[in-house]
């Protein structure tokens, strides 16, 4: 299943507006790169604890930017 996803995301047929998908991605490793930055240069936190951080909040935004997104 995850194979046949790929290969229609990949395709351009999984979703009905492959650009908004593209745009929303964007928007979630844009946030999440800034919350590594601002973990780990300004709250002085460890890189790795920073990382870790900032990827698991990361994850838990990316369905609320992918509530609305229309799949074929």
């Amino acid at each position: 299943m995850a194979l046949t996803s790929m290969k229609l995301f990949l395709a351009g047929k999984l979703f009905q507006h492959p650009w908004q998908v593209m745009g929303k991605s964007a928007i979630g490793v844009c946030a999440t790169a800034f919350l590594l930055l601002v973990l780990s240069l300004l709250a002085h936190v460890p890189l790795l604890a920073a990382a870790g951080l900032a990827g698991l909040l990361g994850g838990v935004f990316q369905p609320y930017l992918f509530k609305d997104l229309k799949y074929r």
